[in-house]
């Protein structure tokens, strides 16, 4: 009897027929994965999204009560209902279960201003504003010239830099999205003469980089650039859906727009990938290595060893980046290192990686290994094979690793690996790019802990220094980073994006704390923060947080110890800190009871604790302290 498989979209079908879909719906991830990775993707997950569209969100959150949430609002200059599809769809896919509010056709300038529209719902994550060329068209007069095209976009900017100016004062926390607009060829043709089809070009750049511009200028604001989305092909809009619908941006277009919300949204929650884990034998090399050889292998010199070439000088810039890049490949470990080493075709050598795992072991098997050795979770991995057996092997095996299939066709290894964004971030920070040195230097560390007889040797030895300090300007991307991407060493797991830790710091009231280590084998940085406020005669410990690469090395006892020292010195009459249990953070629980706090309440969702100050708490002998606060 034969077994019928169902496709993605039929498993989501038959759920939904069935009523499964909100129990099941830590499972639609894999299949929108899938579902992306498929010839017909783009309309595919159009359908997938219908699908979710008519969820009922309580319904999820009945049955899933820790499936992630984020709530979107949409308005616009045309109809907006285009892009809905498509956002629950990109939304879902890593994860999230989309709340979702459509405003009004053209009412995008009221929605911007008024206090009582969706745009200034509280809580609200995403605030997308779509914008088309009839934004800037439909103000044109009659009959035209250049110039006037030119006037109107200068006028238009800067209605809507003061639309956004007072929508972003009146609101804390929702992140703008924005779109430079798309220069329609029926526009350009309106003009017979060639000299005005350039000014009518130069003045929609001008608008476009005006645009971007309130990006550099805005924490809360992203704008997505819409020419490379157009370069990818198909039409700008459905002529007749224009015409009739005022839908002046076609579903091609909407759902591309959607995919880069869709990455800024798992940015916003701390939900970037920080490891790309690659196949070496026709993945980053042409050939197999164990049967060709190394004089058999190329990734320069013939026109497909080239293409190879090409797609690990992309891995290299995105190692640049913060990425730590790692191997899992089938061959023995030392031929590996002998090739990344001296081959004359290598762009990345084995210092480039951060660990380098060639063995004969599964591929779930070696991606498991990596994250303990690195102290990571999967979930924070891409892996890159062009394998289909091993790419299925993670991807049923471990779903939370995000899995890039490649193919025989080398020349596409570049676009397949970028088409998800996976590491895409707001803001690089100083540690980011110094992120796979700190990670190398762990060997040397790890070298240290192997010949010291005892792990209080090893501290000893090993020269902790700390520094807390008041959050500076320079520190504010960083933190907030922590912030979204801590989750071991996270005691209530509030994610706060760089404005809003400018108001913690800047607030009197407030404590806003940065800590800084280094050691005898170099600075790591800031690693940790803490937040707290007065309450009367006490202070309250909204967050402690810390890097997963300085764990247990007395930093955050550190840390706990001069916060106390500061409320003592501030004639406080105690210190409270809680804990929310989050899938990941379950290590730190007992954190509280272990630097001297006591139990004060709380239930499964919470716990709190409270220190009387009533006996001093010293930092550990074995490092260094110092404050600046």
């Amino acid at each position: 009897m034969s077994t019928v498989i169902q496709s993605p979209l039929d498993r989501l079908r038959a759920w939904q027929s069935e009523g499964r879909l909100a129990e099941e719906y830590p499972g639609v991830a894999p299949l929108l994965a899938e579902l992306a990775r498929g010839e017909q993707s783009a309309a595919d997950l159009s359908r997938a999204g219908q699908l979710l569209a008519r969820l009922d969100p309580a319904a999820v959150l009945a049955a899933r009560p820790d499936t992630p949430v984020l709530r979107v609002a949409v308005a616009g200059h045309g109809t907006v209902g285009g892009i809905a599809p498509a956002l629950h769809a990109e939304l879902a896919r890593h994860g999230f279960l989309t709340r979702l509010v459509l405003g009004d056709f053209d009412g995008w300038v009221r929605e911007l201003q008024d206090p009582g529209s969706p745009l200034h719902e509280e809580g609200l994550d995403l605030a997308v504003v779509l914008l088309d060329p009839q934004t800037v068209t439909d103000e044109l007069p009659g009959v035209w010239r250049s110039e006037d095209l030119a006037a109107t976009a200068r006028a238009k900017l800067a209605q809507l830099t003061t639309l956004l100016e007072g929508y972003l004062q009146r609101t804390s926390s929702a992140t703008v999205v924005l779109n430079t607009l798309p220069l329609p060829r029926t526009l350009l043709q309106q003009l017979v003469d060639l000299r005005s089809r350039t000014e009518v070009s130069v003045a929609w750049r001008e608008f476009n980089i005006g645009l971007l511009r309130l990006a550099q200028a805005h924490d809360r604001v992203v704008v997505v650039d819409t020419e490379p989305l157009v370069a990818q092909g198909g039409p700008l809009a459905d002529p007749r859906m224009s015409a009739y619908a005022k839908a002046h941006l076609g579903e091609e277009l909407l759902s591309r727009l959607a995919r880069e919300v869709g990455h800024l949204g798992r940015s916003l929650r701390g939900r970037a990938k920080k490891v790309l884990v690659l196949d070496l034998d026709n993945t980053l090399w042409d050939g197999v290595l164990g049967d060709d050889g190394p004089e058999g292998i190329a990734a320069a010199t013939t026109f497909r060893g080239e293409a190879f070439g090409a797609f690990q000088r992309l891995a290299r810039q995105i190692g640049s980046q913060g990425v730590l890049l790692a191997v899992s490949s089938k061959n023995d470990q030392e031929p590996v290192l002998e090739v990344l080493r001296t081959h004359p075709d290598m762009v990345l050598r084995d210092t480039d990686f951060v660990r380098v795992n060639a063995n004969w072991e599964p591929k779930d098997a070696n991606l498991r290994d990596i994250a303990a050795k690195l102290n990571l979770g999967v979930d924070s991995f891409v892996f890159a094979d062009d394998s289909p057996f091993e790419t299925g092997l993670v991807a049923s095996g471990l779903p939370e690793v995000a899995v890039v299939r490649l193919d025989e066709e080398p020349a596409l290894h570049v676009e397949k690996l970028l088409a998800d964004g996976w590491f895409d971030v707001r803001e690089l920070t100083a540690e980011d790019r110094d992120r796979a040195a700190l990670y190398r230097v762990e060997s040397e560390r790890q070298d240290l802990l192997d010949s010291s007889g005892s792990y209080e040797d090893y501290l000893e030895h090993l020269q902790v220094r700390v520094r807390v300090a008041a959050v500076g300007e320079v520190d504010l991307a960083r933190v907030a980073q922590l912030t979204l991407r801590t989750n071991q060493f996270n005691l209530t797991t509030e994610r706060l994006q760089p404005d809003e830790v400018r108001a913690w710091a800047e607030d009197p009231d407030r404590l806003a704390l940065s800590v800084r280590s280094g050691d005898r084998f170099g600075d790591n940085g800031v690693v940790g923060v803490l937040f707290a406020h007065r309450e009367g005669d006490l202070l309250h410990i909204d967050n402690l947080l810390l890097s997963c690469r300085v764990f247990a090395r007395g930093i955050e006892q550190a840390t706990v110890a001069a916060v106390l020292a500061h409320a003592r010195a501030q004639g406080l009459a105690g210190v409270t800190a809680a804990y929310r249990p989050t899938r990941k953070n379950h290590r730190v629980r007992d954190f509280w009871p272990s630097v001297g706090f006591e139990p004060a309440g709380g239930d499964e969702s919470g716990l709190a604790f409270r220190h009387p100050l009533d006996r001093p708490v010293d930092a550990p002998a074995h490092l260094q302290l110092h404050t600046d606060f």
